[in-house]
């Protein structure tokens, strides 16, 4: 018989934890409160007498209307032109002249299909021309 009075002690299998969360808690209020306050180091960079200011150049911008249908815009002259995907290499080699390494960007509405302005960029690359950008607009 059991006496009267006695529990039986059975061990407790449980982890208590919420003092780790008062804890948890207490730390990231502190972090809150204290990131606002530190302030980004600034870097302070060298500091040179002769320095190569990069000319601007303008680009040449192709501009890809429709499937096969493209034009051609000097933005150092506001020369435009419609070309087609045969000729598109020969008009933007034609408006470098000596400056052969003057940039070509690619702008297309959204609406274009994604094979199209591929073309334009395929075309432009068989034809040994190395700088190619695609014209996009800053969000905001």
């Amino acid at each position: 018989m059991k006496e009267l009075g006695r529990r039986s002690r059975r061990g407790i299998n449980e982890i208590n934890v919420v003092p780790y969360i008062d804890v948890m808690l207490v730390l990231l209020i502190i972090f809150m409160v204290t990131a606002p306050m530190v302030t980004p180091s600034v870097i302070d960079l060298p500091s040179m007498t002769n320095t190569n200011v990069p000319k601007q150049v303008r680009p040449i911008e192709v501009t890809v209307r429709q499937v096969g249908k493209l034009v051609v815009k000097d933005l150092k002259t506001n020369e435009s032109r419609e070309v087609t995907l045969d000729g598109l290499a020969d008009e933007v080699k034609r408006l470098q002249g000596a400056e052969a390494d003057r940039p070509v960007v690619i702008s297309a509405e959204k609406s274009i299909q994604y094979q199209a302005v591929v073309d334009a960029m395929d075309a432009l690359q068989r034809a040994a021309i190395q700088k190619v950008g695609l014209l996009v607009k800053p969000k905001g």
